[in-house]
């Protein structure tokens, strides 16, 4: 089975998080009267957010119900029926998450290259304000010899990278893990981390290389990646999902016994997570 047996249904508050970041980026623009442009970018994410919100309340209910009916059911063929499109509805779920996840970018860097817009439009509003005489020679008066030449205008502001192309390779690694093609993933993921290693969504992207090895099977490569995730950003909302994925790995090479010091330290530094509460499931299964 593999390491994600329930897919998050996506946490409503990171989506409310989203949301609200998305809301809250539309008044700020609104201060702008002139920047229609943003307006209209956070307006179109907003909406996005508010789809991919009521898409995943919709499968978390239907998900719901059938695993109320699936507890119910006696008969062996409806139980396989209803475990099917429960598997299939945590696919979408799966899918998802990765469209909130890129969505939640994309919302982060127009965010961004507002404030660095305003931050530049600020500055050049101080400048203007500042007297224009003040430390000048007298109109008419020649510069003195030698005297250096008046500093030339700042350059432009560095132009912030290029959000939606970072975006779109995100998507494009997850469009390959969704049909199943997680070596095309793997190879996807990898280089959107050497391309962007600072963006906010590289931890998601290391995370998904090593599920993508689960998947292959490869269990000593998919708890390799998975350990240099919990390397590289310690801090991660990740890692208690990659300690899960680990944990799963241990178990199909028949590691039960670090298996279960897997889901012991899991459960120990990380109590309230949903990784947490699947890995009390399986101690009970193991124990």
């Amino acid at each position: 089975m593999r390491s994600e047996e329930r897919e998050s249904f996506t946490s409503l508050v990171a989506v409310a998080g989203v949301a609200a970041l998305a809301f809250s980026l539309h008044g700020h623009a609104q201060l702008f009267g002139g920047d229609d442009v943003a307006r209209k970018q956070v307006a179109e994410q907003a909406k996005r957010v508010d789809a991919l919100v009521q898409q995943n309340e919709a499968l978390s209910a239907r998900i719901g119900r059938m695993e109320e009916a699936l507890k119910t059911v006696a008969a062996t063929q409806p139980v396989l029926e209803l475990a099917q499109q429960i598997e299939l509805l945590r696919q979408e779920l799966k899918q998802l998450r990765g469209q909130i996840e890129v969505l939640g970018h994309e919302v982060q860097m127009a965010s961004r290259r507002q404030r660095d817009m305003y931050v530049d439009i600020d500055s050049r509003l101080k400048r203007l304000e500042q007297p224009a005489a003040a430390g000048a020679a007298p109109a008419g008066t020649p510069p003195a010899a030698g005297a250096a030449p008046a500093a030339a205008a700042p350059a432009a502001a560095a132009q912030p990278p290029d959000a939606a192309a970072e975006a779109r390779a995100y998507e494009t690694a997850q469009g390959q893990r969704r049909i199943g093609n997680y070596q095309g993933a793997i190879a996807a993921f990898q280089n959107f981390i050497a391309q962007y290693p600072k963006s906010p969504l590289a931890h998601r992207a290391q995370y998904w290389i090593g599920d993508s090895h689960f998947n292959l099977r490869d269990f000593k490569s998919a708890m390799a990646s998975q350990q240099k995730l919990i390397a590289a950003f310690p801090d991660s909302s990740s890692v208690p999902d990659a300690l899960l994925n680990i944990a799963s790995s241990q178990i199909e090479l028949g590691d039960t016994a670090g298996a279960r010091q897997t889901m012991d330290g899991l459960v120990t530094r990380y109590p309230a997570s949903e990784a947490a509460e699947k890995a009390r499931r399986r101690l009970a299964t193991l124990r």
